[in-house]
């Protein structure tokens, strides 16, 4: 018979390790939510009635915590942790199975991990409802930048057609009246940075949606193959292996084909740009439902996770000074929003990137 003072005590413990629970998720800081988690899985183990030889194992979603001694084969309680009314992993407390037996564990110890499952929830669904507001405040203060940028880029997009337009019509000029070959190779170069500012100042009008659509019935196969020809050169200047995969030529959406060609042209050409020597692009386009998806895989860097919520924002980018303007990603989003189409990026296995692009069908 268990006496009053061992009863006691273990009421003690149960006490503690509540308030110590408590305490944790309190104080816990939900960019490093595994240390709380680690943090409690040991607290329980300090609350059992034999605790020497008490084990612990917390498992949900991405997190699998155990103590040092846990094994599949002991004797066990458990308790389910929900997540919004939802079983999304559980905790268990055991003991070795050649020394105890199921009755060994108390009905107060139950209702301890019991309470412990209840608040390890709770935390989870906070560090949900909080992930959920920091992705919004972030669309919602993109959303506000992108508004703002689009009509400055507006106005800045008509104010430099002219003045390139007169810049390369008088350097063409000079160009037929010129036999120095010094000379002419430094109007070449202003032609060719000419050109390259004009092709900046039309993504700035479609990043500006200034660029009127012609929406008509598009295959989107056909378009895929003809961008594809025109990059073949560089695909061969860097032997990459092209992984393709249709699954239907007839697959057709409602674009603008000029803009249509501007997006894969555009994806197509970072997977590209970004591919290593002798490497791999993969290129997929599904029914999926009721949207036609296009998935482009390349086997480069990857995206840096601190990069990852600016790769569709105006004027960043990771390739060097001149190489790009930063302007492709931001046009290719502006462009599918426009379509009522979503475009998402994700690692690709084992390196790379994979953006995913979901078109409405026809």
């Amino acid at each position: 018979m268990v006496s009053t003072e061992a009863k006691l005590k273990e009421r003690i413990k149960e006490l503690t390790c509540l308030y110590e629970v408590t305490s944790i998720i309190v104080n816990s800081d939900y960019d490093q939510l595994e240390t709380s988690l680690e943090a409690i899985t040991y607290c329980l183990k300090k609350a059992w009635q034999f605790e020497n030889e008490t084990e612990v194992l917390l498992k949900s979603g991405d997190f699998d915590i155990e103590t040092e001694g846990f094994t599949s084969d002991m004797i066990f309680i458990k308790s389910d942790i929900k997540v919004f009314n939802k079983p999304e992993g559980f905790i268990k407390v055991g003991y070795p199975k050649a020394k105890y037996e199921q009755n060994d564990f108390l009905e107060e110890e139950e209702k301890l991990l019991e309470n412990v499952a209840l608040a390890v929830g709770n935390l989870l669904e906070r560090k949900q409802v909080h992930d959920s507001e920091a992705a919004i405040k972030r669309q919602v203060e993109r959303a506000d930048r992108l508004h703002i940028l689009g009509e400055i880029t507006a106005g800045i997009s008509h104010e430099l057609n002219t003045p390139l337009a007169n810049i390369l019509g008088f350097t063409e000029l000079l160009k037929d009246g010129m036999t120095n070959p010094k000379a002419l190779r430094d109007l070449e170069k202003i032609v060719d940075n000419a050109i390259f500012s004009r092709e900046v100042v039309k993504k700035l009008m479609f990043f500006a949606c200034e660029m009127p659509q012609q929406m008509k019935s598009v295959a989107l196969v056909p378009v895929v193959v003809n961008v594809l020809k025109l990059l073949g050169p560089s695909l061969q200047t860097k032997n990459i292996k092209l992984n393709k995969s249709f699954g239907d030529d007839t697959l057709a959406l409602r674009a603008d084909t000029v803009q249509l060609t501007q997006v894969l042209f555009n994806l197509i050409m970072n997977a590209v740009y970004f591919s290593p020597k002798d490497g791999g692009i993969g290129i997929d386009i599904h029914e999926k439902g009721k949207k036609i998806q296009l998935r482009i895989s390349d086997e480069g860097p990857g995206i840096d996770p601190k990069n990852e919520h600016k790769v569709f924002e105006p004027f960043f980018t990771t390739k060097p000074l001149g190489v790009g303007s930063g302007l492709g990603l931001s046009v290719v989003h502006g462009i599918i929003s426009s379509h009522k189409g979503k475009i998402a990026h994700s690692p690709n296995t084992p390196k790379g990137t994979i953006f995913t692009v979901d078109f409405p069908k026809l």
